[in-house]
């Protein structure tokens, strides 16, 4: 692999894009509602990989948008964006969003669809070899940590979960097991490939799940799924999802995050709260030099 064939000089190894809180990073720049979405990229990491990797006028796609953060940056950067979106409810939010950022001023056009990604090559046929990037995130699963509600009764403090579910909707590719995940998965790169102009990159962020209690490899398991499709691993980093402050972390993990690790732990399983997401980078293996591969 020649890491000159698509990393950015002076793009460090480790990303600092959890210096903020991700509440704070979302403020004023997303609308309240946005936070009923449970597995939402952080727009520092969003950001910081657009400006890598995209010139002002380019195309920046998200075949799995959410709310629309890869968009509303993208836009926001002087970027073009694309995105598809399953769930009805996140393509309005994704809407409200892209409205709300055209009134702060962002000056990159946008386009949206409501549909399933792994039919993106039908969706965006006239989108065929022109993006700079693709920029997504898998689901974890129907059922993220969300947020949570406190109150007291008779019998103490009551914890209630909320707005920790992706969808209802069993078509939905969070609902399928890992396997059938990945599957789905890897069709949503191939089509995506598609879209790619020479030199394109495509960019996943994933993290490690747990799984009935097993850690499982996800980015480990994207990066076989994406060799499986002629996707050629060009770059790795490390994006935080906590603060740097005098040489230490500052952890960022939810309730419930700290919660299952302290659980873990007590059963002797040497768990830790997440702090960091990978990214990963491929490109085309038929569009890098001989050497690259």
């Amino acid at each position: 692999m020649n890491p000159d064939s698509v990393i950015p000089r002076g793009l460090a190894s480790v990303l600092a894009t959890g210096q903020q809180p991700s509440r704070l990073q979302r403020h004023g720049r997303y609308t309240p509602a946005s936070m009923r979405h449970p597995g939402k990229m952080l727009p520092a990491i969003a950001s910081t990989v657009i400006e890598a990797f995209t010139s002002p006028g380019d195309l920046v796609i998200d075949p799995m948008c959410g709310i629309g953060t890869t968009l509303v940056e993208a836009i926001h950067l002087g970027r073009d964006a694309a995105g598809v979106e399953y769930e009805p409810d996140f393509v309005h939010l994704t809407l409200d969003n892209l409205c709300h950022a055209r009134a702060q001023g962002a000056t990159g056009r946008s386009q949206l669809a409501c549909g399933d990604a792994r039919n993106i090559t039908t969706i965006y046929r006239d989108l065929h070899g022109r993006a700079a990037l693709v920029l997504t995130s898998p689901p974890y699963g129907a059922h993220t940590h969300g947020h949570l509600r406190t109150n007291r009764d008779k019998s103490g403090v009551k914890v209630t979960k909320y707005h920790h579910r992706y969808s209802t909707d069993r078509g939905n590719l969070a609902h399928q097991p890992l396997p059938g995940l990945l599957t789905g998965f890897g069709r949503i790169l191939a089509g995506s490939a598609t879209l790619l102009r020479p030199g394109g990159v495509i960019a996943v962020t994933a993290r490690p799940i747990r799984i009935k209690g097993d850690l499982i490899d996800l980015p480990g398991q994207i990066i076989d799924t994406a060799h499986h499709h002629d996707l050629a691993l060009t770059g790795r980093y490390a994006a935080l999802l906590a603060g740097l402050r005098d040489g230490g972390l500052v952890n960022r993990a939810s309730f419930f995050q700290m919660l299952e690790t302290r659980r873990a732990r007590d059963r002797g399983i040497p768990a830790c709260a997440t702090a960091h997401e990978d990214l990963l980078l491929f490109q085309l293996a038929t569009h890098l030099p001989e050497v690259s591969r």
